[in-house]
């Protein structure tokens, strides 16, 4: 029988990172739910980024790889380590393997899962590719949603919509309020940070910003990860009146953030897929990346604006003439809010 034709019992999901990665899996993740109601599906995945990963009865079990204490174990250790990931994957009994992070972790877990049957997304790198079978859908070279639902559709999972399951994020919203009281709604949240430096939008920019919006009668929330501490304190030194909650929140209870706002403003990160699922009227900002791959997807409240430069969308993590950020300059983006928020 064709792999694709089988009623799988026993389904590993490995998409380890990032936020938005994780995030952008959801639609693909439900899909494989609606096709098999039956199945035991389990997600392995960087515990960094697993504030989303779906709670029952969407994913059954998580697995946790933290490669940041992996790469500081000793040669002795991480072979321990190896050895151990290796003999739980294998008590699983997994008669499916889905990589859809593909590269070489990723490739190294499916290998030594003990499952024969593996298949990856349509982009495979590093060697993935190797380990398990890329699966090129009608939509290898369009956005990333699309790719990871052609693993879906491959599988037999009807697809008529796209649907993220979010969990219920009220306890978390209550854990926000007892943080601060300065967060007064209607608000804006602005996340300052991205996990590549070309992605960032200037902080100066922000603050500009960030300034126009409060004269404009309404709430700023600076929000974000550890990574986006330092620009947070930058900004909000450069603006009194803004609140900042950068590094403050976990994942969940920044997601509450988000669904609470009245609008959400920032490049191309993981909160801002966040912002995306919950279909909230938000601005994104795009200069190395490109947003037909990566942007704003199903959400008709979703405004980008790119970089007005020849070289945008390079797709470069780091670049000796970075400047397609600096180019989005804060009257573009107040000038959009003005007309999300008239």
């Amino acid at each position: 029988m064709d792999i694709k034709n089988r009623e799988y019992k026993n389904i590993l999901i490995i998409k380890m990172s990032s936020l938005g990665d994780v995030l952008h899996t959801l639609p693909a993740v439900a899909a494989l739910r609606k096709r098999f109601p039956k199945a035991r599906l389990t997600w392995l995945v960087h515990p960094q980024f697993s504030g989303f990963v779906p709670d029952p009865p969407v994913i059954d079990e998580v697995i946790y790889f933290d490669k940041v204490k992996f790469k500081k174990m000793s040669l002795g250790e991480k072979w321990s380590c190896f050895k151990e990931m290796r003999a739980l994957l294998h008590s699983r009994k997994f008669d499916l393997v889905i990589d859809m992070h593909g590269l070489f972790k990723s490739a190294v877990l499916a290998a030594i899962s003990g499952c024969d049957n593996r298949i990856g997304f349509c982009e495979m790198w590093e060697g993935s590719g190797l380990i398990s079978r890329p699966i090129r859908g009608e939509h290898a070279k369009g956005h990333a949603i699309e790719q990871y639902l052609d693993v879906a559709r491959y599988l037999g999972c009807p697809v008529d919509e796209i649907s993220f399951p979010l969990p219920d994020l009220s306890r978390e919203w209550r854990a926000v309020r007892e943080k601060t009281d300065a967060v007064l709604e209607p608000y804006v949240v602005l996340v300052p940070g991205a996990r590549w430096e070309t992605k960032i939008w200037p902080a100066e920019h922000f603050a500009k910003l960030a300034e126009m919006i409060l004269r404009d009668g309404k709430q700023v929330v600076l929000a974000g990860g550890e990574e986006s501490i330092a620009t947070g304190a930058q900004i909000a030194g450069l603006v009194p009146g803004v609140a900042n909650l950068t590094g403050k929140t976990s994942q969940r209870e920044l997601g509450a953030l988000i669904q609470h706002c009245m609008l959400y403003i920032s490049a191309d990160t993981g909160p801002l897929v966040i912002a995306t699922a919950m279909k909230k009227p938000l601005i994104a900002l795009y200069g190395p990346t490109r947003p037909e791959l990566t942007g704003p997807y199903g959400d008709e409240e979703a405004v980008v604006v790119k970089a007005p430069v020849p070289c945008a969308g390079c797709r470069k993590r780091h670049c000796g003439h970075w400047i397609c950020m600096q180019s989005i300059t804060p009257e573009t983006v107040f000038e959009e809010y003005r007309k999300k928020v008239q």
